[in-house]
């Protein structure tokens, strides 16, 4: 797969998260949305997008790059393994971070050859970044799709909403 293929890819499951999150930021009380939890103890819609910004951070800066994350306390907060808490981002700060985010993960694509694409970034990497790449935006699809699904199930308990 090419470096342009591959930049496609990660715009396009961008473009309908961000599509999802408009949709949300145009209902009555987008915030009690983004708050909205399936299930006792399970992730809100807020920390389905959160986590796919955080994923990019991490995945970027930690893990391809061996630095500290951009944002830190939010890599915390909502990375793998992180318990969602109850405190929701707001509309704007979700795209904020998810369009800064995706953008220095398509920027550092744009410096790789087609051949870079065929070797892992450093030693302690898990893949090879065709691999990664085709993984992030795989996981992004995944996120969105429980996000939408949680959107659905906010509006069958609440009708009228």
């Amino acid at each position: 797969m090419s470096v342009a293929a591959l930049e496609g890819q990660l715009r396009f499951v961008r473009k309908k998260t961000m599509e999802l999150l408009d949709k949300i930021a145009a209902e009555a009380d987008p915030a009690a949305i983004l708050g909205y939890r399936p299930g006792p103890g399970r992730a809100h819609i807020a920390w389905q997008f959160m986590h796919l910004g955080a994923t990019d951070d991490r995945h970027l800066e930690f893990r391809m790059h061996g630095r500290d994350p951009v944002a830190p306390q939010l890599v915390q907060r909502f990375a793998g393994g992180s318990t969602p808490d109850d405190q929701i981002p707001t509309v704007d700060e979700i795209r904020a971070y998810l369009t800064e985010r995706r953008d220095a993960m398509l920027a550092h694509l744009r410096t790789l050859t087609e051949a870079d694409l065929a070797r892992k970034p450093n030693e302690q990497a898990p893949w090879i970044y065709e691999e990664w790449f085709q993984l992030l935006a795989w996981h992004e699809a995944h996120h969105q799709g429980q996000a939408h699904l949680t959107l659905n199930l906010f509006k069958a308990a609440h009708p009228t909403a």
